[in-house]
Parts: structure tokens; sequence; C-alpha cells
């Protein structure tokens, strides 16, 4: 099937924005097209296909939870758009579904081509068998607890973070039904086994739900005389949203702890079964766990939760995965003592992953240690596990430095692990701020004070990501550091306006949400109309995750109509039209999808042959511009500029990984050049080139700051 085919919107008159929802589906719909793709490498194709089912639960815990939410509680003409979307929705889902099932299958075919096998339970021979069987007796069958379902008893609610069996039985010749978790949260879901007898290459893997299958007796402990057993994987996906309340009396921790357990037992909004599951035992999980009429039943194919295809195994020669990009080093980093010194020295600006996020890392452990480091503050909105990042703020608090973390407890699906660093944080020695209830704090910045001579100076950090080692391999972003007094002494404002919010703060430099970005967004916006229309250069170029505000699309669209030449890049969700005569013809929207996920927000404005650079934060949402704390900071550095311009004209060459926005979300290939221009790729060779060219030593800068865009 066809991109067309899924996206062509329904006859009427034509929009002047399109559904961010159904732009979103668009944006996954490129994923799948990479696990589709020959040229890509199998096993990155697995796991393509695992980043396509990943973003899919999101998107209904997410967006189709906020979409049905409305819907129950609307009347009239916005109920009606609200059930029509739903129904769009599910009928496009339904359809990549399909595709993605035909690309599996494809992907088992090419691993079959390199030697690796994955095989079902029918499959078995008899060596293999005994493998299997020893397997689930030592591993497999002390995690399991089948729940038998009678017409008395409710059914115990079943998580969404995980697949379910859904079972038939006959015992006593009598039907009786049951779930079962799979527990793929504690074992892998790919387990490697023995080749058949007399085959010693390739390797063979069967999936644990596959395991289950072949001993499904041997799960109900002989308690039951089971005369035929039969199993059918089936997938909730529930609403994630946190409903907060506002009692003064409990801690927000508390509060946010509290919701996360109500988030367990959450409406589902979608419902997805083994299409081969039989009617009667589909009817009873479909009363049992109350269906709704909002919700969205799917049937599939027999396996879910493809997201653990994301950790499909390492195996078979490095040409069945991408190659790896060594980490490129910062010249301005070279010959001196220590990063402050480096800092003072020049502007540094690092584009992860073809940089290393150890420099921020170093950063904060030079920090922790420099006897001249009075205090560290830092804005956490996701980090890893085991992060390096905190371990180096303990150590901080440990060495005597006053550390402050404003840790957010509110960034989905990750709150757990912030409530549980903010614990440690506060044991060790930080203080911590919650931030403010109802206004994300989703800022990516560090401000480390340090004596110098008589007086404190600031070093700060303005970021386009989190500070996540983990995800900053995988995550392209762009990180600022600089020694800049007047951002570091806005940062410093930002951080107590953070501790206390009733406070109404001025910057200098910065373009802070909830209560400057928009307007000065607006405002250089406008500064391009002004100058198209007295005939002077005027263009706008604009990198981010994604492009949904009302007022933002409408004042590009007046641009547009003013002549400024408007160039996108947006990842996921672009409700903008482009190139639609007669409001949008001078607008043009690519998207990427490559072996980094594209995160970065970096904005161009021409003023007048002047640039102006800025990287932010915030994406062109309402939720960022007018209901979060986010920071946009300006770029003044010369070679700073000249990185995030190479990232611009790289990724608008790009005819390989890039795809077109339109009206009909096509989602086809950009194929201007004769010569490919794979831009992640050929981006590493530009920033190597750079950093070899830059002067291993260059003259202090000043400390004030160079303008503003306010």
């Amino acid at each position: 099937m066809r991109s067309t085919d899924l996206f062509s919107p329904s006859a009427g008159p034509a929009p002047s924005m399109l559904p961010k929802e159904l732009t979103w589906l668009a944006f996954n719909e490129r994923v799948l097209q990479e696990a589709a793709d020959p040229a890509v490498p199998v096993i990155e194709r697995m796991r393509y296909l695992g980043i396509f089912s990943n973003n899919l639960d999101e998107f209904f815990r997410v967006r189709v939870a906020d979409a049905r939410r409305l819907a129950s509680f609307s009347a009239g003409d916005r109920k009606q758009q609200l059930q029509t979307l739903l129904h769009d929705i599910s009928e496009r889902v339904v359809a990549l579904n399909h595709r993605f099932d035909e690309v599996y299958y494809d992907v088992l075919i090419a691993l079959r081509q390199k030697n690796i096998f994955l095989i079902h339970e029918g499959q078995l021979d008899a060596g293999q068998s005994v493998a299997v069987r020893d397997y689930f007796l030592r591993r497999v069958a002390p995690l399991l607890c089948p729940i038998l379902l009678d017409d008395q008893s409710p059914i115990p609610t079943l998580t969404d973070t995980g697949i379910w069996f859904g079972i038939k039985l006959r015992t006593d010749n009598r039907i009786r039904y049951a779930v079962l978790d799979i527990p793929s949260h504690r074992l892998p879901r790919f387990v490697e086994i023995p080749q058949r007898a007399g085959i010693r290459r390739g390797h063979v893997f069967i999936v644990l739900d596959n395991i289950i299958r072949h001993c499904l007796r041997d799960a109900f402990c002989g308690v039951l005389p089971i005369e035929e057993a039969d199993a059918y994987t089936f997938k909730l996906t529930r609403d994630a949203e946190l409903e907060l309340g506002e009692g003064i009396t409990q801690s927000f921790v508390d509060r946010v702890s509290q919701s996360l357990k109500k988030r367990s037992v959450a409406d589902p909004v979608r419902f997805v079964f083994d299409r081969r599951m039989p009617q009667d035992l589909l009817d009873v999980l479909s009363r049992k766990l109350k269906i709704g009429r909002f919700d969205s039943v799917m049937s599939g194919a027999r396996y879910h939760n493809s997201k653990d295809f994301m950790n499909f195994p390492d195996v078979g020669p490095q040409s069945l995965q991408n190659p790896p990009l060594p980490p490129i080093g910062i010249a301005r980093l070279r010959n001196f003592p220590n990063i402050f010194d480096a800092i003072r020295a020049n502007d540094i600006c690092a584009y992860f992953p073809y940089h290393s996020f150890d420099t921020i890392i170093q950063l904060l452990k030079t920090a922790a240690v420099d006897p001249h480091v009075r205090s560290v503050k830092i804005s956490l909105y996701r980090v890893a596990s085991s992060s390096l990042v905190c371990e180096a703020l303990i150590g901080a608090a440990q060495n005597g430095k006053k550390v402050t973390a404003v840790v957010e407890l509110q960034a989905r699906f990750d709150e757990q692990a912030n409530i549980d660093w903010a614990q440690r944080l506060t044991e060790s020695g930080v203080r911590v701020i919650f931030g403010i209830p109802g206004l994300k704090v989703h800022a990516k910045a560090i401000l480390i004070q340090r004596a110098e001579g008589s007086s404190l100076r600031y070093y700060s950090h303005l970021g386009t990501g989190n500070f996540n080692e983990k995800t900053a391999r995988v995550y392209t972003d762009v990180s600022l550091l600089t020694y800049d007094q007047e951002i570091g002494l806005d940062l410093n404002n930002l951080f107590e306006f953070l501790r206390h919010n009733y406070l109404r703060i001025e910057y200098k430099q910065l373009l802070v949400s909830p209560h400057f970005n928009r307007n000065a967004l607006v405002r250089l916006i406008q500064t391009e109309i002004d100058n198209a229309r007295n005939g002077e250069p005027a263009s706008i170029f604009l990198k981010c995750n994604n492009l949904v505000d009302d007022q933002i699309v409408e004042r590009l669209y007046a641009a547009s109509a003013a002549g400024v030449k408007v160039r996108l890049i947006v990842r996921g969700m672009c409700s903008l039209i482009p190139g639609r005569p007669g409001l949008s013809d001078n607008i043009e929207a690519i998207g990427i999808v490559d072996r980094f996920l594209e995160h970065p927000r970096i904005y161009r404005f021409e003023n007048s042959g002047r640039p102006r650079f800025f990287i932010s934060s915030a994406d062109l949402m309402t939720r960022n511009l007018d209901h979060r704390v986010e920071i946009t900071c300006p770029v003044y550095d010369a070679q700073a500029r000249q990185l995030l311009q190479h990232i611009l004209d790289e990724q608008w060459s790009d005819n390989v990984k890039a795809r077109v926005w339109d009206a009909t979300l096509s989602n086809a290939r950009v194929t201007r050049g004769s010569r490919k221009h794979r831009s992640q790729l050929t981006l590493h060779s530009v920033i190597s080139a750079m950093e070899a060219e830059t002067p291993p030593v260059v003259a202090t800068k000043g400390e004030t700051g160079k303008g503003t865009a306010n």
C-alpha cells in the first residue's frame, strides 16, 4: 500500500493545517520505511521495527489518549471532529500494522540469508525441543503465574508495559479461560538455542512467547488436567496522563508517586490481539477489560510488543549493523590545563554524538574538584539510569560546593527514575528543586559559579538535549559552553525564578518560556517579513522536532506571502502545509529519519544579511512556548555559527534519508541533486575537517554579551 493511500485527506475544502496526530503517524511511517529498506543493514532493520512499535505505544498512551479523553467530554461539532479523528487514526494505524507485518517477514527472510534464523515452536527438532524445555524449567517457569478467569471475579489489573497471553483451555470437557504475563521485562525476548542436528553455521533464536507456548501445559504446574491449551498474545495500552491534585498537605513527590500508581490502572485506549484468537476468548477479554467505544481494538499478527526488537542481539558480521562513527575531538579543548580555561578563551559548541558527551561529564567532574568553584546549578529532565551526571553532582556536593538540581518529576515515562535520583541527590547534600507544578521545566542548562581573582564568574551550558549519556550516543543534539557573563546572569536569574516562581524576571540575552519565547520568535519572523517587503535579504531556516503551534504556523504563512524564503527541517509532527499555492508558496519542508534520532532545535533568521542563530530546548508547540520552562539561546561565536550552518546545509542537501512534507503526507523521498548525499554521514566528515582546521590557541574573547534578540 502506498503512503498516499494511507494519508490522503478526505474530500472537502483544503485545510490550512493538518491534524498533528496524523502527521505524527506519517513520521512513524518513515521509521517503517527504514525497516523496509534493503539498503539498511538487516539487524538495524529489525531494530527499526522495534522503534516503530515503541513509538506507536507512546502515541496511543499520549496522543490518542488525549483525543479520546476530549471526545468523551466534548459535545456537538467538536465531539464529531474528535470522533472522526479517532476513526482516521484507527484506519491509518491498521494500514501501518499490515505494512509492519509485511516488512517483518521480509526482514526474517533477509536474516535467513545471513544464517540468522528466528523460528517458532513448531519448527523445533528433538534436540532443540530439549534445550527449550530445559530453559523453560530453569528460567521461565519460576516467573509464571496464570490467572484463571471466571464470571464471578473481576480480572486483576493487567499492566501495559508488557505482553500477555489469552489462553483457552479444555479441561474435564469444560472450556476455561486464563491470562498469563509473558515475563519479557525479566528475561530476554530473543533466546539463542542450538542449531539443528548436523548444522554448525549461523545463529538460531526463538522468542520467549514461543518457549512458553511449547511448554504451555507445564505453566499450570499439573494442577489442572489439561486436555488442550492454546495461547494467543494480546497487548493493552493505557492512558499515560498523570492527574496531579492540588492538595497542600502532600509533597509534590508523593503526589507524583501516587499518580504513577494510578497510571498502571488507567483506562485502556488500545487493545491489540492475535487475529487468530477465537471469538469466545476475545469476547471474554473485552468484557473483563471493559474495552470502551472510543478504544482502539485491533487485530494483529502473532507477536506483539515488538518494541523488544530494538534489543535484537548483536550477532553475525559487523556489516549487519551500522558501522561505528568514531567521536571527533574538539579542537578548542586542546592545550588548556582545564576545561574552564578553554571556555574562558572561546565558546565551545558540541554536536552530539559526533562530538563525545564526555565533554559535559568532564565539565561537571572538573567543577566537582576545582577549589575555585563555589556553586553548580543544573536542570534535569531525563537522565541515564546509571547517571554519571548525577554522580558528578554528588561528588561536587561532597566536596563542599553548593549544588542545586532542578529535577522535573513530570518527565513522562521517566517520573519514577527522576524520583529515585531526586532522593539520592538530596541524601548526598544536593539542594533539589522540583520546579513548578503545572509548568514542566524542560530547559537544558548548567550554571557554574567560579571565584576568579576578586570576583565570581559564570560558566554556562545551554543545550537542546537531555543530560543523558546513554541517549547522547543515538540522539543528535547541540550544546553551547560559554563564558558570556550576561548569559550567565540570565541563567542565574532563571534558577532564582525556579526557586521563587512568584518573581517576574527580565532577561538580557535568553528567550525564556513561558514569558518571552513566543513573543520573541514572532518578532523575529515579523522582522523577516518587514525586510522582505523593503527589498532586503529575508529568509527563515528552522530545524525542530515538532511544528504545530497555530500562531507560529500562521506567521510563517504570512512570511511566505511576503516573499520570505522559508526552509523547515521537522522530524516529528508538522501541521504546516508547505508549497500550497496562495498559502505557502515560499515554504519547503523535509524530515530526516536515519541512524541517529534528529533532536536539535536550531533557528536561523537572515536579518538583512546579518544572520541570527539560536539553539533551543523548545519545539514550536503551544506547550513549549506557553506551558513549560524553555530556553532559546542566541549563538554569537563565529565557529559555533559555522557549525550550525553546516548542520542546516548538509541536512537540506540530503537526498537519501530526507522525505518531503506535503499536503498528502506522502513521505516521498527528496530527489534533488544527482549525487547521493546522506547528511548524517557527510556531517561526520565536515565536522572532522572543521576541527582539524581550528587553530589550537586563539585570543581571549570578551566577557559580556554581544547583543539581544528580546
